[in-house]
């Protein structure tokens, strides 16, 4: 048996010694992940293996990426760690039976690592998420849980001394490029594997739709839904489209009214706001829909915290709670579903339905 320094507790086996020193050395080393996917990112590694048909050795990666001859058992060392935890595969090539050079080894995407790949991909997501900006708060986040709550809004705030949203941020072209990015692979997995959520509809309108990316997507995909982009006046008119067939663009408050559709779309909107702010928005959406029979519903696009909809596999349920807490970070709301639902109750809906669609988020249509 073995006595754990400064503690009572003994462990009884040799393997459970082995794998919680494994945890914590995971947990204090876990940082190094996102450093080292965001330098492979930064190098244009994903783009390198994929330019060269999803498949390069190490010499490849070098040569196509900059990185220095001599750096190359660094280089090697990066894409171990890499490969271990799944961002991308490798094969040790072998001739005669021989196992094959280190430098031989062929490196391939996963799914995962061919996420970041191409103008489209989601490598603005690994640049602000695992930058400095981002990530410096969490320093301060045992001073910000023991401070009153009038001393900073938000963690962020806390840290930098304006909050997330604040136009002044030097990083807000990387998280605007960031959520555009996002919200386009979000629309296009509900539009590819969960068309029905907008089947029937006549018409939309996306509260905070921004520049009517989303709604663009679905009214290309659904020429009969007359789709309205609302949102507040300075952001309409800085938008780079225009009125077009069934897309439209109005000014609004969406604490005030919302104009009247089948389906009102609420994509990343009711994490921002308190549950009180969220029963408001919700019940002024509850007046511009009809009835569940008329085909009145809400569509929510939001991270739900523990979802019972679907099974999540620990990586999903660990990416909730990431999530959940980055969220904090920005002054945002992380939810399970018993407080969706309670907010749903409140403002007066009668039903519901969770289906998740991509990691962590989840499209909830919400019935009147």
């Amino acid at each position: 048996m073995a006595l754990i320094h400064g503690s009572e507790e003994v462990i009884s086996h040799e393997e459970d010694m082995v794998g919680a020193f494994a945890l914590l050395y995971h947990h204090v080393f876990s940082y190094i992940k996102p450093m080292a996917l965001k330098c492979a990112v930064e190098l244009g590694i994903p783009d390198a293996i994929h330019r060269r048909g999803g498949a390069a050795t190490l010499a490849d990666i070098a040569a196509d990426t900059g990185v220095h001859a001599s750096r190359l058992t660094d280089l090697r060392c990066l894409m171990r760690l890499l490969t271990t935890s799944g961002m991308f595969a490798a094969t040790a090539a072998s001739d005669g039976g021989e196992p094959a050079a280190a430098t031989s080894t062929v490196y391939t995407l996963t799914a995962a690592s061919g996420l970041v790949v191409g103008p489209r991909g989601l490598s603005t997501v690994v640049r602000f998420a695992a930058g400095p900006v981002a990530v410096s708060p969490f320093f301060d986040m045992h001073a910000w849980l023991r401070a009153a709550p009038a001393a900073a809004r938000s963690l962020f705030e806390l840290a930098h001394g304006r909050s997330r949203w604040d136009a002044a941020n030097a990083d807000n072209d990387t998280m605007n490029a960031h959520s555009f990015v996002e919200s386009q692979l979000l629309i296009e997995a509900v539009l590819r594997d969960h068309a029905g959520v907008f089947r029937g509809l006549g018409s939309l309108v996306d509260v905070g739709g921004g520049h009517g990316a989303v709604a663009k997507a679905i009214a290309a995909a659904f020429p009969d839904i007359k789709c309205t982009v609302m949102d507040l006046p300075h952001v309409v008119a800085d938008a780079p489209v225009s009125d077009d067939g069934n897309l439209h663009l109005v000014a609004g408050d969406m604490f005030q009214s919302i104009p009247p559709a089948d389906a009102v779309l609420l994509k990343y909107v009711l994490h921002c706001w308190g549950d009180d702010d969220c029963v408001r928005i919700l019940r002024n959406c509850r007046e511009a829909i009809p009835a569940r029979e008329a085909g009145g519903k809400v569509i929510i696009t939001e991270l739900v915290l523990g979802s019972s909809a679907s099974p999540r596999d620990a990586n999903v349920a660990e990416a909730e709670d990431m999530h959940s807490l980055f969220l904090m970070c920005i002054s945002g709301v992380g939810r399970e579903e018993r407080e969706w639902r309670a907010i749903f109750s409140d403002a007066g809906f009668g039903d519901y339905k969770i289906t998740p669609v991509l990691g962590p988020i989840s499209v909830i249509e919400v019935y009147p």
